[in-house]
C-alpha cells in the first residue's frame, strides 16, 4: 500500500522558516523514482493550490508564483523522502500542506489545466498544518 506521510508543520511567525518532509513508502511497481512528487496546499475557504513539484522526467522543479524565491523543494531518492524548505513565510502561506505523487511527468499534475482545474493525482498523503502568525 502506497503511503505518503507528511510532517513538519507548525506555528511560525511571519518571516520565519519551516521545513516540511514527506516520507514515501509502498511504491513497488512502478517505482517511486518514476513519479513526479510535490506539494499542494489548501487554506480555509480557498481552493487547492499546487505549490511545488520535482519532475520524474528530468528532475526539473516547479514552483507556484506565490512561493517562488521563498520555497525550495528537494528529494532524497535513497530514502524516498521529499522536502519543502519554506523561508520568509507569510500569513497567506497558512494552509494544510499535502504531499502528492503522479506519473504524468513534467509536474503536469501540479499545475492547472487550460480549463482551470487540476488533474486527479495518483496518490495523496495526509496533510500537515502550517500556521503563520502576523
Amino acid at each position: 500500500e502506497v503511503q505518503l506521510q507528511a510532517f513538519g508543520g507548525g506555528l511560525v511567525q511571519e518571516g520565519g522558516s519551516l521545513r516540511l518532509s514527506c516520507a514515501a513508502s509502498g511504491f513497488s511497481f512502478p517505482p517511486f523514482v518514476v513519479y513526479d512528487i510535490g506539494w499542494f496546499r489548501q487554506a480555509p475557504g480557498k481552493e487547492r493550490e499546487g505549490v511545488s513539484c520535482i519532475s520524474s522526467t528530468d528532475g526539473a522543479t516547479y514552483y507556484a508564483e506565490s512561493v517562488k524565491g521563498r520555497f525550495a523543494i528537494s528529494k532524497d531518492n535513497a530514502k524516498n523522502i521529499l522536502y519543502l524548505q519554506m523561508n520568509s513565510l507569510k500569513p497567506d502561506d497558512t494552509a494544510v500542506y499535502y504531499c502528492s505523487a503522479d506519473q504524468r511527468g513534467s509536474c503536469t499534475a501540479f499545475q492547472k489545466t487550460e480549463s482551470g482545474s487540476y488533474y486527479v493525482l495518483d496518490y495523496w498523503g495526509q496533510g500537515t498544518l502550517v500556521t503563520v502568525s502576523s
